[in-house]
């Protein structure tokens, strides 16, 4: 007979509505074989008792619905976002407030090869806009570049502009000009920046593949609680898996992976078929086949999609990634082949084109338990939502951008009536939707209790409550965190609960999510995660 485990805690919340708390829980085989009090285990022979957490608070492993791997590889660059950031080992950096300030960390680091910093974001920036003639104070020579914190924007100085040929072009979407018609260095979305990042030899598929990338984004997700993340804009191809697969089945290897792969354009069909070779060779620790599709933009940057009345200020409409017509013949053809969906929908207008092509796909052939899942819906409103609960899709919020943008969002972007209502939290619960809430990470850190602090307290940086009414309870930020981010990755039968049969995935806390002061939510430690029965301890 396996030996079995028997977790000891101060409380056990389990998210089970049959035995919502407990003080124990039995392991076997990688597995919960029991949950209840120090007798649970009796009926199944008992079992070896683990007290070192007799004092802390077991809840179901977070579930990270909506983060990158370039989580792990972005760091090989140079942090120059506007708030304190750890690294994956730990390491604080701190944020840059200034322009000059960015300029001096560049030159800090600046070399004979291109510099690149990552995290920048000028909206917090009171100063003029970051541009090509500041960069030039880092080198007139050598290519220099800043990514923005959503990875929809650059900036690049004239050296880099020169080596895609940016100087000289005629309209090319994307490529900012200034009154005189002389680019800035901005370039907004991916088909502008991808001529640049090329030849600076920053490939974002090296930023998210690699043993060395891999084992930092565990490392991160661990440290935060996390025992399931996605990667969702994968590049992961069928000819990469084995060497993925090498590393996330390694015993040390601390979260199970689930990639869902970038799509833009291309034959439905065809790359269908590959998500179902991937499919086919699934593991417990690497869940493949999903996809992800790109619409718009992003709201701080301006390239995400709003219905009218649009930006503050007259700023002209954002741009599309994948064009309308596109994406209805994407969506159609994943849906007809069974292929999970996560589409990015920042603005409304993107979330409604979305909408309306699911309906469209959804009249054809297809299954009905798709779990298709829209991705940050943040300005989507109480009709959206019914929508997207009429098709049975979920919606995973990104509550983080209430506090990291939400002031931004006042004062630049779309106001003070439509920031209150950005992640509509509560509307979603309300229509019946399936909720998650992520971080987005690397656009801001990957922790879901601060994530679940957001969704609850509506906090900006500033301090101001922004948008009460869109508040929900620790309970319910909780279950989307567990089971409700599970749900969207197809996976709540096996993760997001502490309940018999399910894997045993757990994490270890100081204090009670559901009893602290909700204030306290983000600030509660993380001591260890449990994945599979298998313990890693916080500072491991």
């Amino acid at each position: 007979m396996s030996e079995t485990t028997v977790f000891c805690a101060r409380q056990v919340l389990t998210m089970d509505a049959n035995m919502p708390q407990a003080t124990h829980v039995a392991v076997r085989d990688g597995r919960i074989l029991a949950v209840g009090d120090a007798s649970c285990a009796d009926p199944w022979g008992g079992g070896q008792l683990d007290t070192r957490f007799a004092d802390a608070v077991i809840a179901p492993g977070f579930v990270e619905g909506h983060a990158h791997l370039m989580e792990g590889g972005l760091w090989r660059y140079t942090y120059v976002g506007f708030m304190d950031r750890l690294d994956p080992q730990g390491q604080r950096w701190p944020g840059v407030t200034r322009n000059e300030e960015v300029i001096a960390r560049l030159r800090e680091v600046a070399t004979h090869e291109p510099t690149i910093g990552w995290g920048f974001d000028p909206i917090f920036i009171s100063q003029a806009r970051l541009n090509r003639d500041m960069l030039d104070q880092v080198s007139t020579e050598r290519p220099v570049a800043v990514l923005f914190s959503s990875l929809h924007l650059m900036v690049c100085n004239t050296a880099a502009l020169r080596s895609a040929g940016y100087l000289e072009a005629g309209d090319v979407e994307g490529l900012m000009r200034d009154a005189q018609g002389r680019p800035t260095g901005e370039l907004r979305e991916m088909a502008a920046m991808f001529p640049v990042l090329r030849r600076l030899g920053v490939d974002f598929r090296r930023l998210a593949a690699g043993p060395e990338v891999l084992r930092a984004y565990g490392a991160s997700a661990r440290r935060a609680g996390v025992t399931t993340a996605t990667d969702l804009f994968s590049s992961l191809t069928v000819q990469d898996v084995d060497a993925t697969l090498e590393v996330v089945q390694a015993s040390d290897f601390p979260i199970r992976l689930v990639p869902a792969v970038g799509v833009v354009d291309g034959d439905p069909v065809a790359i269908a078929r590959d998500m179902a070779q991937m499919r086919q060779r699934s593991t417990s620790k690497l869940r493949m086949g999903a996809v992800k599709l790109m619409t718009d933009g992003s709201i701080q940057g301006f390239s995400a999609r709003l219905q009218w009345p649009g930006y503050l200020g007259g700023v002209p409409n954002g741009m599309w990634n994948t064009p309308p017509e596109v994406l209805r013949g994407l969506i159609a053809g994943f849906h007809a082949s069974g292929t999970p969906m996560h589409i990015h929908v920042n603005g409304n207008e993107a979330s409604a084109v979305t909408l309306e092509a699911l309906a469209h796909a959804m009249a054809g052939p297809g299954p009905r338990d798709h779990r298709h899942t829209l991705q940050h819906g943040q300005l989507m409103d109480e009709a959206q939502f019914r929508r997207a609960a009429a098709l049975g899709v979920g919606v995973n919020l990104f509550a983080n951008h209430i506090y990291y943008f939400g002031d931004q969002h006042v004062a630049h972007t779309v106001g003070l009536e439509r920031a209150q209502r950005m992640n509509a939290c509560r509307s979603a619960l309300e229509a019946g939707v399936n909720l998650a809430i992520h971080s987005d990470a690397p656009v801001t850190p990957l922790a879901p209790l601060f994530t679940a602090w957001c969704a609850v307290q509506r906090q900006t940086a500033s301090g101001r409550v922004l948008g009460q009414a869109q508040a929900i309870t620790p309970a319910q930020a909780l279950r989307a965190i567990t089971l409700g981010a599970a749900w969207s990755l197809n996976m709540d039968h096996e993760v997001g609960s502490i309940e018999v049969g399910k894997r045993a995935d757990m994490v270890v806390l100081q204090d009670n999510p559901l009893t602290v002061p909700p204030s306290a939510i983000k600030d509660i430690a993380v001591r260890a995660t449990v994945l599979g029965g298998q313990v890693f301890e916080a500072g491991a």
